[in-house]
């Protein structure tokens, strides 16, 4: 079977799709939208049809690609166009989580699957809450039961739609500890350096000594402050957190 015959109907499909396909289902669905029965598309020629899609949407002329989460592959708009696609949806579809609930689905992502103790352990405080408003998010699920523990205790996972959300395939995905360490210990490095550069031009010009350019520190600071915020309270969570009790979550909890 011809590719040319393969792509457009791979496109339509994934693009009216509400959840991402598989290439399994991909197959399937193609070879049954043909009808050919000697003629079948394998695997094979999927793979080849999809890195073709994939190349064509990359392309600068489209504000969409073809991507790879949840199992599955999907149309998306391209991250530029975050701020256009937020326009017209505003609020609408945000999740809003308090730090408790942040730090809870962060301990979850990382040493799933967690029983709520054990994310009790790492935070210090009791979970109840920010479990249950994970929960009714759909941010996560409860995925079985710990059978070699007293009790046999309840253990949780991430959910389908939490790869969604953040446009993963698997918590394999999610950056590494170390990862986030070290460009924390760069961003932090960059400051300090950016400081020490401030005050010798500061005594420079109060000295009357030439400068060649002027260094802005205010800047320099915005940038290493502004780094992804998901990335930040999960290397807190791992490291040092401490949250307040959730009795005070409640009170944030939108």
């Amino acid at each position: 079977m011809e590719l040319s015959q393969i792509i457009p109907h791979i496109e339509a499909l994934v693009f009216a799709s509400d959840k991402p396909l598989t290439k399994i289902e991909l197959v399937e669905l193609v070879n049954t939208a043909l009808g050919f029965i000697e003629d079948r598309a394998s695997i094979e020629q999927i793979d080849a049809a999809i890195e073709g899609i994939r190349e064509k949407y990359n392309s600068e002329f489209y504000a969409f690609e073809l991507r790879e989460i949840g199992g599955g592959l999907q149309f998306l708009t391209k991250k530029e166009y975050y701020k256009t696609v937020a326009l017209l949806n505003g609020d609408k579809f945000l999740k809003r989580l308090s730090t408790a609930a942040l730090e809870t689905l962060a301990i979850i992502a990382y040493k799933q699957p967690v029983t709520k103790s054990e994310m009790e352990a790492i935070r210090g405080v009791n979970c109840d809450y920010a479990v249950q408003k994970l929960l009714e998010k759909d941010l996560v699920v409860i995925s079985g039961r710990k059978e070699d523990a007293v009790g046999q205790p309840l253990i949780y996972s991430t959910s389908k739609s939490f790869m969604d959300y953040f446009g993963i395939n698997s918590a394999d995905d999610l950056p590494k500890i170390s990862e986030v360490m070290m460009e924390e210990l760069v961003n932090a490095t960059n400051v300090i350096e950016a400081q020490a550069e401030q005050l010798e031009y500061e005594s420079d010009v109060a000295n009357g000594t030439p400068v060649e350019h002027e260094i802005n520190i205010e800047e320099e600071i915005i940038i290493a402050a502004t780094e992804d915020e998901t990335e930040l309270a999960i290397l807190e969570t791992a490291e040092t957190t401490k949250a307040p009790p959730d009795a005070e979550d409640k009170e944030i909890e939108a």
